[in-house]
């Protein structure tokens, strides 16, 4: 019984972080929903993990209108 409780535990311990882990996986997709633009603004290609400049600019500034104004400057 005690066995039974702790392959249980494990169990619901080992589900709950993958869960994390794919929730977390999708935060770009978020990012692109709220700031209402394609993933590419900040990548340099869909599905790359490599960010361009707008996508290190918004690493830093958490706001995409920040970095296009930034970006018109020519800073």
């Amino acid at each position: 019984m005690r066995r039974m409780k702790k392959a249980v535990v494990f169990s619901v311990a080992l589900v709950s972080f993958f869960s994390f882990l794919s929730i977390t996986s999708f935060g770009t997709v978020e990012i692109a929903k709220k700031e209402k633009t394609a993933c590419t603004t900040c990548h340099v290609k869909m599905g790359s993990k490599e960010l361009n400049d707008v996508g290190k600019c918004y690493q830093k500034k958490k706001s995409l209108k920040a970095c296009e104004s930034e970006a018109k400057e020519g800073k």
